[in-house]
């Protein structure tokens, strides 16, 4: 008898599993669509060939003068992506505000991402001199990559359980390293055969670039069509009139979270063992070929392998962490990936130069730890979120990823400054890890979810 009422019970129950698998994969999808961006733009291609035209633009002086300013040709790109990033903090409140405020985070994270990939697209025609054209399509595309990204985040706590939210957010991470992988693998192979294409490598890096765009562009038509218009787990309430604008409204609830979040103390602790930490990662990131080139010699053709692996291992490094931290909770995992951190610095120090084998396994080593640290922070910052206030929050959560990268490479430039050794400059990030590992162990994970009003997951 039982078995006549339980079939409609399990085919219901069928049904919701297979349509959250649907949304989830169409949130992995947009991780491997924008991360083309991330690792063909801004990590390889983009930095050095924008210098170059900025440098065929310049004056006698090696000067180049945007917007009035005299700056030297070799700082336009870093200035560049300084002046994005600062733009993209108040993009990316005012963004998460208003979708949270309207419910329409899918049109408006699409619409940012299609914003970007545009831009990116557009970077084909930097041919000449046009280093203008090249730093406008970068600050476009960097700030709409940002807001895209942090209203992606938003999506988390709606997709899993607070039990599951660690494993989805590790897969989300590994789709993002493996789409980024691949399309890099591709421009790579392009680049290093232009002459046999019968191209320059000008035209071959204008392609690349236009590629990525492609990519985001294309891949984004997935979460578009699967995900739901609404992010998080039930609507926001906002004390603004029926009859205010949505900017206006969405300004004044901006105003009450950034004062609310006071109300969890916290949450903002959490807030700043992770600013702390992940600058450091920030840094290590975006130095490392730096670090590879002028202190151990490796060649352009090593650095860009290096790049490839971390790409590479950051896959499985993700999951691997993922899984981890099923059996040991996130906390005590992303504790344990800041020690490995700490760890590969110490072996960075002391690694022998002109040795490529070595800087590989540096490569490595990295790629092991970056995935899963980053994956389990956005997790776990995901619990501590009051629900409803998604987009906000994770939106100053990615201000604390991009807009106060600064400290790291200040900290780093003036070890150098002051030791003229890139090996006392890598080590002087250790400071970074030991006091987010510090303040992390502090938080009372369980207490902050709690305070918040949130379901407190079985393992922390």
């Amino acid at each position: 008898m039982n078995t006549a009422t339980h079939p409609p019970d399990s085919a219901a129950a069928t049904s919701d599993r297979d349509a959250l698998r649907r949304m989830q994969f169409g949130w992995y999808i947009n991780d491997w669509a924008n991360a083309a961006f991330s690792a063909t733009v801004l990590t390889v291609f983009l930095g050095p060939y924008l210098t170059s035209i900025a440098k065929d633009a310049a004056d006698a002086s090696g000067n180049v003068h945007p917007l009035g300013l005299s700056i030297r040709a070799g700082s336009y790109f870093p200035y560049t992506v300084s002046f994005s990033v600062l733009l993209s903090v108040g993009a990316m409140l005012l963004a998460g505000t208003i979708a949270d405020r309207t419910g329409r985070h899918k049109e408006m994270m699409c619409g940012f991402a299609y914003l970007g990939a545009t831009a990116t697209m557009g970077m084909f025609f930097l041919g000449g001199n046009r280093y203008l054209l090249g730093g406008a399509l970068l600050v476009v595309a960097n700030i709409a990559y940002a807001v895209s990204v942090a209203l992606s985040y938003a999506y988390l706590p709606g997709l899993a359980s607070p039990d599951e939210r660690d494993a989805v957010s590790s897969k989300g991470w590994a789709y993002g390293y493996a789409g980024g992988g691949l399309l890099l693998v591709a421009n790579l192979a392009l680049f290093e055969g232009h002459e046999a294409l019968g191209v320059s490598s000008g035209t071959a890096v204008r392609i690349c670039l236009a590629s990525a765009g492609l990519w985001w562009a294309l891949f984004t038509v997935v979460p578009l069509l699967r995900l739901p218009s609404r992010a998080g787990v039930k609507p926001a309430r906002t004390e603004g009139g029926e009859g205010d604008r949505p900017a206006e409204g969405s300004l004044r609830e901006l105003g009450r979270t950034l004062r609310g979040m006071r109300r969890y103390p916290l949450t903002l602790l959490y807030l700043a063992a992770f600013l702390c930490y992940n600058d450091g990662i920030q840094t290590v990131v975006s130095q490392a070929s730096l670090f590879g080139s002028e202190e151990l010699g490796m060649d352009q053709t090593s650095l860009v392998a290096a790049v490839l692996l971390v790409q590479i291992v950051a896959i499985g490094g993700a999951l691997l962490l993922g899984r981890i931290a099923r059996r040991y909770g996130a906390k005590r995992t992303v504790l344990g990936s800041l020690v490995g951190w700490v760890i590969t610095l110490a072996l960075g120090y002391v690694m022998p130069a002109h040795k490529p084998i070595w800087f590989f396994a540096l490569a490595c080593m990295i790629g092991l730890v970056l995935g899963g640290s980053q994956a389990l922070s956005r997790s776990l910052f995901s619990h501590l979120i009051p629900a409803g206030k998604e987009a906000e929050y994770f939106s100053v959560y990615k201000v604390s990823d991009r807009g106060t990268s600064w400290m790291g490479p200040l900290v780093f430039g003036l070890a150098y400054e002051l030791t003229g050794s890139y090996r006392s400059a890598i080590i002087s990030l250790l400071v970074f890890f030991v006091i987010g590992f510090a303040v992390l162990a502090k938080v009372p994970v369980k207490r902050a979810i709690e305070a918040v009003g949130n379901p407190v997951p079985e393992r922390l």
